[in-house]
């Protein structure tokens, strides 16, 4: 097996042997915008692909990871998401999610039946309202600032594959995150794909949303488009919204 941290190469040899074919490239521009918008991001290193001789993708490594930590990530998220979501107290839910890496502030609720997957990588700022059986999906980081409301059945999922590559790999490299700043509010039913929804945004119930919304922004529609705007002048409300035994 052959470790390939940045090599890009394509075709075949004049023998007709496979090379490696790099996967699809994140857009650093955009990457760097979201950083601007949340400082507080985590987002995975750029991942090393481990190929056998002939260039095939077997495997991906993050560097620094252990085999440890991936285990541990990985069954962390799994009882979490079978058994702690569904336990009737907000602070066992979200100290169970702070124990194992994620950073969530005050006020903020995560209501039962929520999955969450790649715990670290998930940031949740202040007064942050997520409803039931939402799917939050960090694998390339989920970074929500404060009073966001996410209305029930959501689903963010911060990654994906590269379908146009033979190997079918994670993409892409380096992940690419999801970033929700203040004061968004997303309908229920509305799937967020990795991207940046500006300050004040509003995604319509049953959207899907796929590249960058702007400031105070209603997007609509699969894949979403701006159908209208938001009063600038409208947020002035908490999104602090904690049921008890919810």
């Amino acid at each position: 097996m052959i470790l390939v941290p940045h090599r890009t190469r394509r075709g075949a040899t004049s023998k007709g042997t496979p090379l490696f074919v790099e996967p699809q490239a994140s857009d650093p521009e955009l990457i760097a915008r979201k950083r601007a918008v949340n400082p507080n991001v985590r987002i995975p290193p750029k991942m090393q692909w481990v190929t056998d001789d002939d260039g095939n993708i077997l495997k991906h490594e993050l560097p620094g990871e252990t085999l440890w930590h991936r285990i541990r990530d990985t069954y962390a998220a799994l009882f979490y998401s079978s058994v702690v979501t569904h336990i009737p107290f907000h602070f066992i839910r979200l100290g169970y999610l702070r124990l194992f890496g994620a950073k969530i502030g005050k006020g903020s609720a995560i209501n039962r039946g929520t999955s969450v997957w790649s715990i670290p990588y998930l940031v949740i700022g202040d007064r942050v309202s997520i409803g039931f059986r939402c799917v939050l999906d960090a694998r390339a980081g989920i970074a929500i600032g404060n009073d966001v409301v996410i209305a029930s059945d959501t689903h963010i999922i911060a990654g994906g594959h590269d379908i146009n590559h033979p190997n079918f790999v994670p993409a892409p490299n380096p992940p690419d995150p999801i970033v929700i700043d203040d004061h968004v509010w997303i309908a229920t039913r509305a799937i967020v794909l990795p991207s940046l929804l500006g300050r004040g945004a509003v995604v319509a119930a049953h959207t899907v949303v796929n590249k960058e919304v702007p400031p105070f922004g209603i997007v609509g529609g699969v894949p979403g488009k701006i159908i209208g705007q938001r009063n600038p002048d409208a947020l002035h409300y908490s999104g602090k919204f904690k049921l008890p035994f919810f």
